[in-house]
């Protein structure tokens, strides 16, 4: 039996694929964020866009998984490359790219069997999510609260949303993500904000409430949406219930 290959993951979207390919003991070494069950004894190399690219080539990767989810990682990737390591670097725009994403990956470290079956699970699973509204919901996915930071048309959001028959409130701002004043917060006009800020320690719903828009406020961790992997599973189900309570509101 050949050795498994050494990885690295930038990104916690990248670690919960390789999780759930079951090559989670792979990894020798991982961004501070990553919280996927299995990377126990993986050094840990900084903030995804932080990354001590000494500590990570003293680990000896054979691959290194990067993706540009995070704004501004290509940064990081140039250092990685310059470091004359083997990157992987991913592009994810909707959930269809993410499950071409986990496709790649699993042929990338021999997993391609494994790739095959979590594709099959979660493209079933979001499938019985989906529900036909008399109007679809407007949501607005919040990543940060101060600016007022949202996921806009060129997000796996907008996917995900229209894949439970709702839709994304900015899908006709371009970008995948946007700043946005209050006003343009109301001109949006959402029928649900979903407060799913990136790296807060505490989601506080509340101070979106404060704001006075009268919208209902739900609260989804980032790792069940600002994650393109297999955890938006997580999100997608959250978000049905929310669209559900507001449906029968």
């Amino acid at each position: 039996m050949s050795h498994p290959l050494r990885l690295a993951s930038l990104v916690a979207s990248n670690s919960d694929i390789l999780a759930a390919l079951g090559a989670a003991s792979w990894v020798v070494a991982v961004d501070h964020h990553s919280d996927a069950p299995g990377l126990e004894a993986a050094v840990r190399v900084g903030l995804d866009l932080d990354i001590d690219v000494a500590a990570l080539a003293a680990t000896r990767p054979d691959l290194v998984l990067a993706s540009l989810s995070v704004p501004g990682q290509e940064r990081v990737v140039q250092r990685v490359q310059a470091a004359g390591l083997n990157v992987m670097v991913l592009d994810p725009l909707s959930v269809t790219d993410t499950l071409a994403d986990i496709d790649s990956i699993g042929h990338a470290i021999g997993r391609s069997a494994q790739a095959a079956d979590v594709i099959v699970e979660l493209t079933t699973a979001l499938d019985a999510l989906h529900r036909i509204f008399p109007v679809p919901p407007r949501v607005l996915v919040e990543w940060w609260p101060r600016p007022i930071i949202a996921a806009t048309r060129d997000s796996w959001v907008t996917d995900l949303l229209s894949r439970l028959g709702a839709v994304n409130a900015l899908a006709e701002r371009a970008g995948r993500s946007s700043p946005l004043t209050l006003e343009e917060v109301r001109a949006a006009r959402p029928d649900l904000i979903v407060c799913s800020w990136c790296g807060a320690k505490r989601l506080r719903p509340e101070l979106i409430e404060a704001r006075g828009l009268g919208v209902p406020v739900v609260a989804i961790h980032e790792s069940g949406l600002g994650r393109p992997g297999p955890r938006l599973l997580d999100g997608a189900r959250q978000l049905s219930a929310a669209l559900g309570a507001l449906a029968s509101t």
